[in-house]
């Protein structure tokens, strides 16, 4: 199981890390709106991360499910944030106040961002794992009989 979340949690953190140096790269980066993309490549890597699991597992249990998504959503959400402290504080530093100069607050900006962007992983991880888990979770309704008698 922990393969699983090791293999989804980086996929999605290398995902997240190559969207962000894209806009860097177009100088997008200082948007935060665009952000909101985020969350389709956390959500990708957390339906995939259940789907894989229910795909090699005989008897799907739902916790067993949640547990996938969130753990591999949550540890993508770390290792960004990681490299998000680590490219605040050591490669741009003008980068925090750069988004959030418009405050006008005494707070740390980097620690704030840096705070913000684990937070709203960790969220987004949360609230996509249970969407999809109504998805995938097998159904505890009945079958109807094939005579029409239930």
């Amino acid at each position: 199981m922990n393969k699983l979340y090791f293999k989804y949690g980086m996929g999605i953190a290398i995902f997240l890390i190559v969207y962000f140096l894209i806009l860097k790269i177009i100088g997008l980066h200082i948007y935060p709106v665009l952000s909101a993309f985020n969350g389709v490549i956390i959500g990708a890597g957390v339906f995939m991360a259940i789907s894989d699991y229910k795909n090699n597992h005989k008897h799907f249990k739902f916790e067993k499910g949640f547990q996938a998504g969130l753990y591999s959503g949550a540890l993508g959400s770390a290792l960004f944030s990681l490299f998000m402290a680590i490219y605040i504080y050591h490669l741009d530093e003008n980068f925090a106040e750069q988004i959030l100069g418009n405050w006008e607050s005494n707070y740390n900006y980097p620690s704030l961002l840096i705070f913000t962007i684990l937070i709203m992983g960790l969220a987004t991880s949360f609230i996509l794992t249970l969407a999809f888990m109504q998805l995938l979770k097998e159904t505890w309704n009945t079958t109807p009989k094939k005579n029409g008698n239930i």
